[in-house]
C-alpha cells in the first residue's frame, strides 16, 4: 500500500472530510477502541505504476481482528488510533498501475496482507515472514498503525494481488491467508506422508491445518477440541478421529503408548494443557508445530529431552500464499465447511458477535457489494 501512504491526504485516513472532499472515496470498518466499530467514508488511493486497486468482494473475520474487537490489542500491541481492521480479503481487480504485468482489470485475486521490506538480513536470507520492517494490514505493531483491508476498495503493490481462478467465489478466495498459515504450519512439521498427526484446537487455523496434513498424506489425523461444533467441521476437513477433550485426555490414552505414538503434533489452540498432552503423545523424536498463541507456558523439560522432541514456532507464512492461491483456484482442497456465513459490511457489530461465538461459528465473512 506503499502509494497510499506516501500520499499527504491518505496517509491518515481520519482527516477531516473537507480535505479529500474531491476526491474519490469508499467506505471502511474501522476500529477506535474495543466494541467500537465505524463504518466511515475514506479516500481512495489511485494506483502508482506498480499498483494494483482491488474492489473487495469477501473478508474474513480473523482472531486478531477479535483481539482488537473485545480487547483493543493483544499482549503489548495496542490500539493507539483507529485503524481499519481485516487481512483476509479477495476481490475483482479495478485499475492497473502502467507498469503492472501480472494481473489484468477483471481477474479475481487474493490479497497477500503481507508486505516484507526485501532489504532486510531476513528478507535477504529467504526468511521474509521473519521481516524486520514488515507491513502487515491490519496490525497495530507499529505506529502509526498499518491500515487494514475491510475496505470497499483498496490499493495494493502488484506482488500482493495474487491470481485466482476466474470461476474460484471471492469468500473461498479470501481463505488464502489463514491457509497460508496452516500451509506454512504443516511445513514445518516435515514429511507427513503416512504418518500420524495430532492437531490440538480446532478452530479456523486447527481446521485448516487439519486440511493442509491430509493433502501432505497424513494416514491419521487425530483432531482435539473443546468444543464439538469444531470438532465437526474438523472431520468434514480430514480429521480421521476427532476428540472431545473438555472431560479430559482419557480417550487418549491409546495414542500415549510405548512412549507416544504420534509423529507430529500441531498445536493451535495456545492452550498450556493441549501443549503437555501434545508432549505426552508424540513419539521419541517426534516434531510438535507450535501455532497457537497463548502466552508463558510452563513445559515438561525432561519429558523433552528425554524423548528428543524437535520442538519448533511456525508464524505466519511466505510462498505459501501464493501455494494456497494455487489450490484453492484448481479444487485440490475444498475449505467451504469453514465458512459460517457472510455480512453486509454496515452489519459489523453482528458480524463480530456471531465471531466470538465459538460454538456457532467458524469463519465470518464481509461481503463488500461486489458479485463474487
Amino acid at each position: 500500500m506503499a502509494a497510499a501512504l506516501d500520499d499527504p491526504v491518505t496517509a491518515s485516513p481520519f482527516l477531516p472530510s473537507f480535505l479529500f472532499k474531491d476526491l474519490p472515496t469508499m467506505r471502511a470498518i474501522v476500529i477506535h477502541a474495543p466494541h467500537d466499530l465505524r463504518l466511515e467514508v475514506l479516500p481512495a488511493a489511485a494506483p502508482g505504476p506498480h499498483d494494483v486497486v482491488v474492489q473487495m468482494g469477501a473478508g474474513g473475520i480473523c482472531g486478531s481482528d477479535l483481539h482488537y474487537f473485545h480487547q483493543g490489542g493483544f499482549g503489548v500491541v495496542r490500539l493507539r488510533e483507529p485503524m481499519v481492521l481485516g487481512h483476509e480479503v479477495a476481490g475483482t481487480v479495478k485499475a492497473v498501475g502502467a507498469g503492472v504485468t501480472s494481473v489484468k482489470v477483471g481477474d479475481k485475486v487474493a490479497v497477500n496482507p503481507s508486505g516484507p521490506c526485501g532489504q532486510c538480513d531476513y528478507c535477504q536470507r529467504g526468511l521474509r515472514n521473519q521481516c524486520l520492517d514488515m507491513r502487515f494490514y491490519g496490525s497495530a505493531m507499529r505506529f502509526p498503525h498499518v491500515q487494514g483491508a475491510f475496505r470497499e476498495e483498496m490499493t495494493v503493490p502488484e506482488a500482493q494481488a495474487v491470481k485466482v481462478a476466474d470461476d474460484v467465489d471471492l469468500s473461498l478466495a479470501a481463505l488464502c491467508e489463514p491457509f497460508a498459515v496452516a500451509l506454512h504450519a504443516v511445513a514445518q512439521a516435515g514429511d507427513l506422508a503416512g504418518k500420524t498427526v495430532l492437531v490440538s484446537g480446532c478452530g479456523p487455523i486447527g481446521c485448516l491445518a487439519i486440511a493442509a496434513a491430509r493433502l501432505a498424506g497424513a494416514r491419521d489425523i487425530i483432531a482435539t477440541d473443546i468444543a464439538p461444533e469444531a470438532l465437526a467441521i474438523a472431520a468434514r476437513l480430514g480429521a480421521t478421529r476427532c476428540v472431545d477433550v473438555s472431560g479430559g485426555t482419557d480417550e487418549l490414552a491409546d495414542l500415549a503408548q510405548d512412549k507416544g505414538r504420534v509423529d507430529a503434533a500441531l498445536e493451535c489452540s495456545g492452550n498450556g494443557r493441549a501443549l503437555v498432552s501434545a508432549i505426552e503423545l508424540t513419539r521419541p523424536r517426534g516434531t510438535i508445530v507450535l501455532v497457537g498463541l497463548g502466552g508463558e507456558l510452563p513445559l515438561p523439560m525432561n519429558a523433552i529431552v528425554a524423548k528428543e522432541l524437535n520442538l519448533c514456532g511456525s508464524f505466519r507464512f511466505d510462498a505459501e500464499f501464493a501455494r494456497a492461491a494455487e489450490l484453492i483456484s484448481t479444487g485440490c482442497v475444498d475449505l467451504a465447511p469453514l465458512l459460517t456465513g457472510s455480512f453486509a459490511i454496515e452489519e459489523a457489530d453482528a458480524a463480530f458477535a456471531l465471531a466470538s461465538d465459538r460454538r456457532r461459528a467458524m469463519k465470518v465473512q464481509f461481503r463488500f457489494g461486489a458479485a463474487s
